[in-house]
Order: structure tokens, then C-alpha cells, then sequence
């Protein structure tokens, strides 16, 4: 009984292609792929330099702004009486109009009108208060997930009150370094505070029982 030779199997020669000819067979699985690049960005503790970088600098930048709300030049409009925050509301409310207006959204029009301007002396205060933390939580490495968090939001009302300034760049290095929020304070007191609090499903040692 003779019988029919099937096709011969790939070789493998060695050298820089070595061992790649049998997982080229497999199909590919993107939900299975390793992406090596955002494990490297997000997770491994090189990143963490780059990381430093720009934690530095928009953290400077969020302490400067706060600086100058609450000693700076900016403290009449901001920390004393909030005159600032009263009138970005109200031109937030009249940007809402007309027929190509800058404030798309009638909703926040009216939570500018009702609540931001009736309540800007303590708003100011909160907001003042809110970069400050923002930006030393930056600059130290101290829970960088959370006060990059803090910071999108802030750049996010911003934006939604018709400003865009600087927002969209502050935004956009806010969310890498709420993805980064792993490694981005490892060269900060991230590197001993992640460890000690640890995540809900994952306690860590402050919160373990003995």
C-alpha cells in the first residue's frame, strides 16, 4: 500500500527568523497579542523617566496657575471674591448663542448659569485649591492616576466653556498619564505609596491582615 506524501514541513534554518514560521500558522487573536510598546509605555519602570518628564512639566504648569490665583495676579479675581469664575460663567452663557455657538451644549449653559455663577466666591477657591493639588501631586509622583484624573476634569470644563487655550495639549498629556498611572510615579512616592495602598481587589500593605 503505497501512500501520497503530503506537503513538506517548513524549515527552520536558525538566525534572525528563527522560530517564526511556526507562529505565523497560527491565526491571529488581537484580543491575545502582546503589545509590546503600551506595555512598555504603562507598565515597565523604564517608562517611568519618560513619565518624569512630563509630570514635571505640566505639573509646573497646573502650581504656577494655582500660584497666581491665590498670591499671584490673578488672587482678586480668584481668592478674594471670585470675580474670575463669575465672569468666565456668564461669557460661558453668552457664548451658548447664536447660530454657530462656542458653547455647544444648552445643558452646561444652565449649570453655568445656575450654579457656577451664583456660587464663583467658593468655586474660586475650590478651583485654586484644585490646581495646587493637581499640580504638587504631579510633581511629587504621589497618586498620579488620581491627580491627572483631576486635572482632565478640569481641562474638560474648560473646554466645555467654550476655551481652549491650552486645554487640548494639558488634556491630551492628563489621559497618557492617567493610562500610565502604573509606572508614571515610579521616580515619585508612587514608589512607595501604590505598594502600601494597594487596589480594591488587591489590598496592599497598610491594609493587609496579619
Amino acid at each position: 500500500m503505497t501512500t501520497t506524501p503530503g506537503p513538506a514541513p517548513s524549515r527552520d534554518h536558525g538566525g534572525f527568523f528563527s522560530g517564526r514560521l511556526q507562529a505565523r500558522q497560527r491565526p491571529v487573536d488581537p484580543a491575545r497579542e502582546h503589545l509590546s510598546v503600551s506595555e512598555w509605555l504603562f507598565r515597565s519602570a523604564p517608562a517611568g523617566a519618560l513619565w518624569l518628564v512630563v509630570r514635571l512639566w505640566i505639573g509646573w504648569r497646573w502650581a504656577d496657575a494655582s500660584y497666581q490665583k491665590i498670591w499671584g495676579s490673578d488672587r482678586r479675581g480668584f481668592w478674594f471674591g471670585g470675580g474670575a469664575v463669575k465672569g468666565f460663567a456668564l461669557v460661558g452663557v453668552a457664548r451658548s448663542h447664536g447660530t454657530q455657538p462656542e458653547v455647544a451644549y444648552g445643558w452646561w449653559a444652565a449649570f453655568l448659569h445656575n450654579f457656577v455663577a451664583p456660587n464663583a466666591a467658593w468655586l474660586a477657591k475650590v478651583v485654586s485649591l484644585g490646581e495646587f493639588a493637581v499640580g504638587l501631586g504631579l510633581i511629587l509622583g504621589l497618586f498620579v492616576g488620581i491627580a491627572a484624573t483631576a486635572g482632565v476634569t478640569l481641562n474638560v470644563t474648560f473646554m466645555l466653556s467654550g476655551v481652549a487655550w491650552v486645554n487640548p495639549v494639558y488634556a491630551l498629556a492628563g489621559v497618557l498619564l492617567m493610562l500610565a498611572w502604573r509606572n508614571a510615579g515610579l521616580i515619585g512616592l508612587d514608589h512607595w505609596a501604590l505598594p502600601a495602598m494597594g487596589l480594591p481587589s488587591h489590598p496592599g500593605s497598610l491594609f493587609r491582615r496579619r
